[in-house]
């Protein structure tokens, strides 16, 4: 097995990127050596920068290796489309690296320097959809500058790569808040690590612990900290396990967000931004019901004045926690088969970096009381996501790693949806980002709805026999939201 320290390295693009990367591998010296650059540009090919010779074209890397051998590639074309990718990762692998390594997109570069510590393997994602918009982050990020930032599920997928990008934001401290201490302490140790290598500026990182549910803890926290910003990630979001565990989704969702809207209300907060999902669209599950209430607690905060409090709405994101493309991978490398719900079953999908650069563009640009959607492009079918994935890591399917169809879980539905016939999207002069406007105010009386589902999610002594009563809870979801849907074996209890 070749160390660190012996490895032969060709990076692949000799533009700013690739320099700046066999720079800091020339000082550091552990990582190995630089022994070529590999691009396309004729004015590049046959030169040497900084003494690394720039070998080409690209499709000729096989030839190449022959004469100048090498373990490991690394891709530093930043702005590269995933078509481009897609054909580059195919001529590398034929040419035998076993080892491919790529810089982060282009969204969270672009306005600084690339480092080595942000490379990683090549996987599915980078290559799967389409290509992401290009958000400078510096400009994006200025009204966060000197102000002090609260990330709610800062652990999370999507929580955690706010907190990456965060960093370019030049904020004054950078709260991390979750209730798991395992996530929570990854993230903190990498965004720590991230600002050592020159990643980001130095922000005063703060790993918070809490739940929250507690609402005396939250008031607290929120107080205290003086917060100016809160981007709230946080959320149970698994559709199938909160069906089996509805109060749960409730309790911590929905009121868990009306505790933290209560304390950024109450302490002035400057900017609250909510990340929805498109099953608060006409919502058929308890998890798409209770982010659905969760839109509502925001926007009707809007009406008080004084604080910007927003929602942004996208569909999936590829390569989250829990989500499709982690459990195909693990099914691939086990022989298959890979399981779909259904062959026409379709989600958009986005990646998890161009998510959250332009949630982030949105807190900074977006209105107070306004919800906003992600321009997701065509929803791609599950199906075909499945058969990209195998084919990546070289099978073909149905024939070397089978496709089974399992059926919709409870909760799912075929197609999602990211605005109801209800509202309207509105471009704006930001790309990627729409606004949604309503034909009319949701029919859903939120304060007798919550009033509802409280003694069910919170032991109430005059009311003990509702505490945890999970047919009640669905019931009263029903009655307010029709489009929820009972399960069969509930309707008769």
């Amino acid at each position: 097995m070749t160390s660190y320290k012996s490895a032969r390295l060709y990076i692949i693009g000799a533009g700013f990127a690739g320099q700046t990367l066999a720079r800091e591998i020339k000082a550091k010296e552990i990582f190995g050596e630089v022994v070529a650059f590999l691009d396309d540009d004729p004015a590049k090919i046959g030169h040497s920068i900084e003494g690394v010779p720039v070998l080409g074209p690209i499709k000729d890397v096989a030839r190449l290796l022959r004469m100048n051998p090498a373990d490991e590639a690394i891709i530093a074309i930043p702005s590269a489309s995933r078509e481009y990718l897609r054909e580059l990762y195919q001529i590398l692998k034929k040419a035998g690296f076993e080892k491919i390594r790529i810089l982060p997109g282009i969204s969270q570069i672009i306005e600084g320097d690339a480092h080595l510590i942000q490379t990683r393997s090549i996987d599915p994602q980078d290559l799967l959809g389409r290509t992401p918009v290009a958000i400078g982050l510096k400009e994006s990020l200025s009204y966060l500058r000197g102000k002090r930032v609260l990330v709610t599920g800062a652990g999370g997928s999507i929580g955690s790569e706010l907190c990456r990008q965060l960093l370019s934001g030049g904020a004054q401290r950078l709260y991390l808040l979750g209730h798991g201490e395992n996530s929570i302490y990854q993230i903190d140790r990498e965004l720590r690590l991230l600002q050592e290598e020159g990643v980001g500026e130095k922000a005063t990182i703060v790993p918070i612990i809490g739940d929250l549910k507690d609402e005396t803890y939250v008031d607290y926290i929120i107080g205290k900290l003086k917060v100016d910003v809160i981007f709230h990630a946080a959320a149970y979001k698994h559709v199938p396990m909160m069906e089996e565990n509805p109060v749960a989704a409730i309790e911590n969702n929905v009121f868990g967000t009306e505790n933290l809207v209560k304390a950024a209300r109450k302490y002035a907060v400057k900017r609250f931004v909510l990340i929805s999902t498109d099953k608060a669209v006409d919502p058929v599950s308890v998890y798409g019901a209770s982010k659905f209430l969760c839109e509502q607690l925001v926007l009707s905060a809007s009406q008080e004045g004084g604080s910007h409090f927003m929602v942004v709405r996208f569909g999936n994101v590829l390569g989250s926690r829990g989500s499709i493309m982690p459990l195909f991978q693990k099914q691939i490398e086990k022989g298959g088969p890979v399981t779909v719900t259904h062959p026409e079953a379709r989600r958009w999908f986005m990646t998890i970096p161009e998510a959250c650069s332009l949630v982030l563009k949105a807190g900074g640009v977006g209105e107070n009381g306004k919800l906003y959607l992600l321009d997701m492009g065509e929803p791609v079918k599950i199906r075909e996501l499945a058969e990209q994935m195998i084919r990546f890591y070289g099978f073909e399917p149905d024939r070397e790693i089978k496709i089974e169809y399992i059926g919709l879980r409870p909760g799912e539905r075929l197609d999602e949806r990211l605005w109801s016939e209800e509202e309207i999207p509105v471009e704006t002069e930001y790309p990627r980002i729409r606004r949604v406007e309503r034909k009319e105010a949701p029919l859903v009386d939120l304060p007798k709805l919550l009033e509802g589902l409280r003694p069910i999610c919170r032991f109430d002594p005059s009311q003990a026999n509702q505490y945890r009563d999970k047919v009640l809870l669905r019931r009263l979801l029903h009655d307010f939201i029709p489009t929820v849907i009972i399960p069969k074996d509930e309707h008769n209890n």
